[in-house]
């Protein structure tokens, strides 16, 4: 299937047409607008450095069900020590800054134009940080896009043992309480799946965004 050029017009194809590894689109922006469209559709941006602006929406989706995170007895107990402390939105950009940092040398994604994109994303109120602390230092979290009742997952870091496992179980435990349908972790990793991760189709997918999305006004 044919890569879609994007244009300054906000809109992208139907994300049906997505290659079997999830590309989609090339090019655009990264303005409000075509981000908020994006993810209101099940398509996020993810590229390096050195390459365009690429475009993805994978058709086997990752995701983590609120009231399906698992929770390890060690975790349990490493929790119940209360040796670190979590906040919502009390630091985003020191999340996102230390999620790039930790990942330059991998050649990140997480370039100036994403951060800034995401902290404007966080400052008209569609995305949220996790952050946590142990004697008061940041050692730990993650940030995503919220829209509606749906959570998009983007990055997350951890400076000590456990500590992005701990702000996730923490979001979920949150967005639980909030009637959140979903975690959209993009892609699968080990780490997730052993946290609850399962694959979905991107039609179940796209009827849990549609469900989710309704709802973005209660």
């Amino acid at each position: 299937m044919p890569i879609y050029q994007l244009s300054n017009e906000i809109l992208f194809p139907n994300p049906y047409l997505a290659e079997e590894d999830g590309l989609l689109a090339i090019g655009g922006d990264l303005s409000l607008e075509r981000l908020i469209l994006a993810y209101t559709k099940g398509i996020f941006p993810w590229y390096s450095g050195k390459e365009p602006l690429l475009w993805w929406c994978p058709k086997n989706r990752f995701i983590i069900e609120p009231n399906e995170i698992k929770i390890s007895k060690s975790m349990k107990k490493i929790i119940k020590k209360n040796e670190f402390k979590v906040t919502f939105n009390n630091d985003f950009q020191g999340v996102i800054t230390n999620c790039k940092i930790l990942r330059e040398e991998k050649g990140t994604w997480i370039n100036e134009d994403i951060k800034n994109a995401y902290i404007n994303l966080f400052e008209k109120g569609f995305a949220t940080s996790v952050e946590v602390y142990k004697d008061d230092e940041l050692v730990g979290g993650l940030y995503g896009v919220n829209i509606g009742k749906c959570f998009f997952g983007e990055s997350m870091f951890s400076k000590v043992s456990n500590a992005s496992k701990i702000a996730l179980i923490y979001l979920a435990n949150n967005l639980f309480k909030k009637n959140y349908i979903f975690i959209d972790c993009q892609f699968h990793t080990n780490h997730l799946e052993s946290m609850g991760g399962k694959f979905i189709s991107y039609k179940k997918f796209e009827h849990m965004l549609d469900k989710g999305i309704k709802k973005i006004n209660n």
